[in-house]
């Protein structure tokens, strides 16, 4: 066996550190990750960030290096480590979100969900930490009722191309109850749904981020199926303000141990975000169609009823006040794409 690797953050060794916690972000490169621990320096906490970098990026942290209270470790979840010094609270949101990316390895998807976040739960019982569990409204599958509720258990494939995911992340939300339960762990589980904004990776194969790039670029708009599917888009501000409400609220209204679902309920068809994303992008290319994936659901949309109950939490921001900051985004990073080809060239 080999022996378990400790990361021992440099700001153990500077000054008492009083006025915020530790926190450890797992996967906290990747575009959630990367935002959720900005927000978090910026409250005045230390962040550890723990990432493989097999679909998150440095570019989404390179500004965060030069902070003191920030520490980054190259790691894999599904190995197990140990960090020096004390951690208070532990996000989990290590795992790839799109299904190209996901679909690559498969057992590794499934194993990072369901072995990563066994790790995850053993250090934060070492540590006396609260986690949190990003799981995500694929654990609906196809949906036959719309909006999905907490107390729907979904309809999915177990051996469907999106089972290495789904069923993942099914398996981490019993992993997470099930420690609560018998061990008394202090845990919170999220279900996300399709969240958007800066730092997106270009490539992730999301709707969004398919459709700002492929406008940008001035090729034609990629719709699977006819378009009628509907999805709900949360801007990035709004997912991190749920997230850390979940985290922090007490648990004064009953067992907070039930998921939680994050999104924005506001319901679009993917053809409609086609048309607003051209007509927002100013872009002149059409649409192309082609066949819809297998498994892939029809509707998404969150109902939020007991985030409102619990956490007083509803979105704010409306799909197209999120988009304009985010197609600059990737209009940006477009540009830096360019300018790095350039260069090489």
């Amino acid at each position: 066996m080999s022996e378990l690797q400790i990361y021992r953050p440099r700001f153990l060794s500077m000054r008492p550190y009083e006025n915020g916690r530790t926190v450890l972000v797992a996967g906290g490169a990747g575009f959630i990750g990367s935002n959720l621990s900005a927000r978090l320096l910026a409250d005045g906490d230390r962040v550890i960030c723990i990432d493989n970098l097999e679909t998150g990026r440095q570019e989404n942290i390179a500004e965060l290096h030069d902070n003191p209270n920030f520490a980054f470790f190259l790691h894999d979840v599904i190995e197990p480590f140990g960090i020096g010094g004390p951690i208070d609270r532990i996000y989990n949101l290590a795992c790839p979100g799109s299904p190209i990316k996901y679909q690559r390895d498969p057992v590794h998807t499934f194993k990072t969900s369901v072995i990563g976040g066994l790790n995850l739960l053993e250090l934060a019982q070492k540590k006396n930490a609260r986690i949190l569990q990003s799981s995500t409204s694929e654990v609906y599958g196809d949906p036959d009722i719309s909006p999905q509720h907490e107390n729907y258990w979904g309809l999915v494939n177990t051996v469907g191309p999106r089972a290495c995911y789904d069923e993942g992340k099914r398996g981490a939300e019993t992993l997470f109850h099930e420690m609560h339960e018998r061990e008394g762990i202090d845990t919170r589980i999220a279900r996300i749904f399709n969240t958007y904004g800066p730092n997106m990776d270009p490539e992730d194969g999301r709707v969004i981020s398919n459709f700002i790039v492929q406008a940008l670029t001035g090729d034609d708009l990629t719709i699977y199926g006819d378009g009628s599917q509907t999805r709900s888009f949360c801007y990035i501000t709004d997912m991190l303000d749920g997230l850390t409400a979940l985290m922090e609220t007490e648990d004064n209204f009953g067992s907070i141990d039930d998921p939680v679902n994050l999104g924005n309920p506001g319901e679009f068809t993917v053809f409609e975000l086609a048309e607003i994303v051209l007509e927002m992008t100013g872009a002149d290319c059409g649409i192309s169609y082609q066949d819809l994936p297998v498994d892939d659901p029809r509707q998404r949309r969150p109902d939020i009823t007991r985030a409102g109950r619990l956490l007083g939490w509803a979105p704010k921001i409306a799909l197209r006040d999120g988009l304009a900051p985010t197609i600059a985004y990737f209009r940006d990073e477009l540009g830096k794409q360019r300018r790095l080809k350039g260069q090489v060239a």
